[in-house]
């Protein structure tokens, strides 16, 4: 989140609010969550009911927002808020605006959600009442904030791939090394071409997720349309790594179901890949609509 969530701020904050919102940030004095996704719109970012509603050089803002990671220690917030009643603009992309501002927890309730894995980032619930927000911690022009997230949506896929590709690589070199020493019916298993040829093309896999994701993040340095490439790689990375652990833990067959050796763990972690920021199949529409020019299906 402190790696990709104030790009925005970079790309569209003032010079002032740089001095004031950055320095912090990287010193580790201040931490930050990003409140975008709501209970009752999930992936449907436009469909957002959170709202601030401007008084004076306030604005007042009222919502709940879900899956929010490291709220539990954040100090401050990057939240995504309806400014103009969706009935008022004339593209749905319209009257969304940004802000950077205090999480203060008078206003807001943090809540954490108990989850499958991933216990060393929390992940939360917030329920936020008449939070006021000073005008100035606005980012950049009042209902563009949705163009603005989409400038730190292409670095998270970028950043998901990354992290999915390396849980792939460590379960498969803890399915290989088992597979070398353990040893059934005089011969280690993974001599045998059953256990052979799944942990061979896993390798395959994250190798190609691999090229992908350094394509993105090339594109990406570049400042050059990479929205395609980063998808790709978040999907390729996050599939292959699925596919590294559940073999990972058939490898080691009944071992595998035992937390000694990890990588029943690998196999928990590895669905945050699949399920977030975006599902596997919202890409796939992406791809399909965006690169093939199929129509859209959603």
């Amino acid at each position: 989140m402190n790696i990709f969530g104030l790009n925005p701020v970079v790309m569209f904050g003032s010079d002032e609010q740089k001095k004031r919102m950055l320095p912090p940030l990287i010193a580790g004095d201040d931490k930050a969550c990003f409140a975008v996704t709501e209970p009752d719109a999930g992936l449907d970012t436009l469909n957002l009911k959170t709202k601030a509603v401007r008084n004076g050089d306030h604005y007042m803002l009222s919502g709940q927002k879900i899956w929010i990671s490291t709220a539990q220690v954040a100090s401050k917030m990057l939240i995504l808020a309806r400014t103009t009643p969706v009935d008022n603009v004339k593209q749905r992309t319209e009257g969304l605006s940004l802000f950077y501002t205090a999480l203060d927890r008078k206003y807001v309730d943090v809540r954490e959600i108990a989850k499958m894995g991933r216990s060393a980032v929390d992940s939360n619930e917030l329920f936020i009442d008449a939070l006021p927000v000073p005008a100035a911690d606005r980012i950049g022009e009042e209902g563009r904030g949705f163009e603005y997230i989409l400038q730190g949506m292409n670095a998270e896929r970028i950043l998901i791939a990354a992290e999915a590709i390396g849980l792939g690589r460590a379960a498969l070199r803890k399915a290989t090394n088992y597979a070398g020493e353990r040893v059934v019916f005089g011969r280690p298993i993974g001599q045998n071409q059953a256990i052979q040829h799944p942990l061979a093309k896993c390798w395959m896999e994250l190798e190609a997720a691999n090229l992908m994701a350094f394509k993105a993040a090339s594109l990406y340095d570049r400042s050059a349309p990479c929205g395609a490439e980063a998808n790709a790689a978040k999907y390729l990375g996050a599939e292959a790594a699925f596919s590294a652990c559940q073999t990972a833990v058939m490898t080691f067959g009944g071992m595998g179901y035992a937390k000694e050796f990890h990588v029943e763990r690998y196999l928990r972690e590895v669905m945050i890949a699949r399920l977030a920021p975006i599902s596997p199949q919202l890409i796939l529409c992406f791809i399909a609509e965006k690169v093939l020019g199929l129509p859209k299906s959603y």
